[in-house]
């Protein structure tokens, strides 16, 4: 089986949130030529989730890979929450998925059904890794620490035992704030060796990941993989921050990041993958896409030589932590 390592050709995956219908109704050719397009250009790494379109993320990336040996990519998915038969009315991020209903739940036997859902599903017989996905404030408010509780109870016990016996590589979190990945570190048993963090380590959002999470990860050889690099596009334009509208202030301060970047010559899609790929805890960053041209754009942007004037006024300015790594 190839390792993550080996899978990470250019530390570029593909996330696969959009193509559950994020925010829009994607039409299957479209959707099927993206993940196409993804691997004839050499990703490798593909990671999907049951709440992404109530399943349909997860069909669609099955249906294009299955054509392909399964030795020769790595797969991640999340459990948390399951899909049922029964049918309910959509709203907020995936208002235009299956109308099937997604049930939250962390417990060892909703974890099993999870994972049994997710293999039909990607027309597979094994994952590579597992996140427990979004036991976090952003989700759950004041009720995150009885679920994280709930998890590790539940998902994190039946996730290190399928660590242990071979039947996944890693295990660890997949959520949108540091908190409960600092906390999962902490654990003396069932604790995570991989994680994804999506939105908190990026070119414009990473201070908070940098007081402890980063580190905590690092000294524990814990891998961090990066998610919403551009947090939700607003960082190439788009309207989104971290999953909802985007104010004024982010607008102002991505348009600021531009002026820099157009200074040196830098695309801003550029900066924020190497940004977030320089840190040593970071393996991976799995920025999602609809659109076959925009695969192609990031596996060249995380390549493209940069100036190291840029990354200085970044710092100079306060626009990137003084502690934060910079690209090579």
């Amino acid at each position: 089986m190839k390792s993550l390592q080996d899978a990470l050709k250019h530390r570029v995956g593909l996330g696969t949130a959009p193509l559950g219908n994020m925010f829009r109704e994607v039409p299957e050719d479209e959707a099927r030529t993206t993940i196409q397009t993804a691997w004839d250009q050499g990703v490798r790494y593909f990671d999907t989730a049951p709440f992404y379109g109530a399943g349909l993320a997860e069909m669609r990336l099955g249906d294009v890979l299955s054509q392909y040996d399964r030795d020769e990519y790595v797969l991640s998915t999340k459990v948390g929450r399951y899909v049922t038969e029964e049918t309910e009315d959509k709203e907020g991020l995936f208002s235009h998925a299956r109308n099937n209903k997604v049930i939250t739940d962390y417990t060892e036997d909703a974890t099993k059904r999870s994972i049994e859902q997710s293999l039909e599903r990607l027309k597979t017989d094994r994952l590579d890794m597992v996140f427990v996905h979004d036991v976090s404030p952003d989700f759950h408010g004041d009720e995150w620490v009885a679920k994280f509780d709930e998890a590790r109870k539940g998902a994190f016990r039946v996730l290190s035992q399928m660590r242990e016996e071979g039947v996944i590589k890693s295990w660890g979190l997949g959520v949108n704030t540091t908190e409960p990945i600092e906390l999962a570190m902490e654990l003396e048993e069932n604790r995570p060796d991989i994680s994804l963090s999506a939105t908190q380590y990026t070119l414009l959002n990473h201070e908070r990941a940098l007081q402890r999470m980063m580190s905590t990860a690092e000294k524990g050889d814990v891998d961090i993989i990066v998610g919403s690099p551009y947090n939700s596009g607003v960082l190439l334009g788009g309207d989104h921050y971290n999953y909802a509208p985007a104010d004024a202030e982010i607008i102002g301060r991505v348009n600021q990041l531009k002026e820099i970047g157009d200074k040196y010559d830098v695309p801003l899609k550029a900066a924020a993958l190497q940004f977030s790929t320089a840190h040593p805890a970071v393996k991976s960053v799995i920025p999602g896409s609809t659109r076959p041209d925009r695969i192609k754009e990031d596996l060249a942007m995380i390549q493209r030589e940069i100036p190291r004037e840029f990354w200085d006024e970044l710092v100079n300015r306060g626009f990137i932590s003084a502690n934060a790594p910079l690209p090579e």
